[in-house]
């Protein structure tokens, strides 16, 4: 699977599956040491803290919390038909031995988080058509708002792209951005 180098997203996190399946099971002892939870709690709470650049799936989730359990790392309460998982001293002490990678992973999500609100901010529009952010900065009939549309869903289109695609599409978008910016003075 190829991985972003540098970029947005830092150099981390890859296409599709974001963790490995064991730094996957480090970040939800460490969140089940912050206080128990259930598996939809860490799903929800990942999400969030990521800004929704990650929202793992059950099928990822609850075997990695199964595993975790029958390694002694975790364990589980039932209540009625959900389970609350909580972590173990065992548990405790390999959080304990992993805490600057938990950090700096949990760290890195929270810095994607805060870059996925900013780009969302930036594409956002509310019901009359201008920048939620911005007020009546945006009043642009529409005409604006529509090539955002449109280059929202090219770049969605054209994703996944190689490192020479990448460099090609953010050479068009500074050369749009510098001509904006001259006001189309040469």
């Amino acid at each position: 699977m190829r991985g972003f180098k540098g970029g947005m997203f830092g150099e981390a996190f890859r296409m599709g599956r974001k963790f490995a399946a064991g730094d996957l099971q480090l970040v939800i002892l460490a969140l089940l040491a912050e206080q128990p939870r259930h598996g939809y709690e860490l799903i929800k709470l990942l999400e969030e803290r990521s800004g929704g650049f990650y929202v793992p799936s059950p099928g990822v989730i609850y075997p990695a919390l199964t595993y975790l359990e029958e390694t002694g790392l975790a364990e589980v309460e039932s209540e009625g038909t959900k389970k609350l998982y909580r972590i173990t001293e065992a548990g405790r002490r390999r959080v304990e031995e992993n805490r600057d990678m938990i950090l700096h992973t949990l760290a890195k999500l929270e810095r994607i988080g805060e870059k996925m609100a900013y780009v969302k901010r930036v594409f956002e529009t509310d019901r009359h058509g201008a920048d939620s952010d911005d007020g009546d900065f945006m009043q642009d009939g529409g005409d604006i708002r529509a090539a955002r549309m449109l280059l929202r869903s090219a770049l969605r289109m054209r994703y996944p792209w190689s490192k020479a695609e990448a460099a090609r599409i953010a050479g068009i978008l500074e050369r749009a951005a510098t001509e904006i910016l001259q006001g189309g003075k040469p």
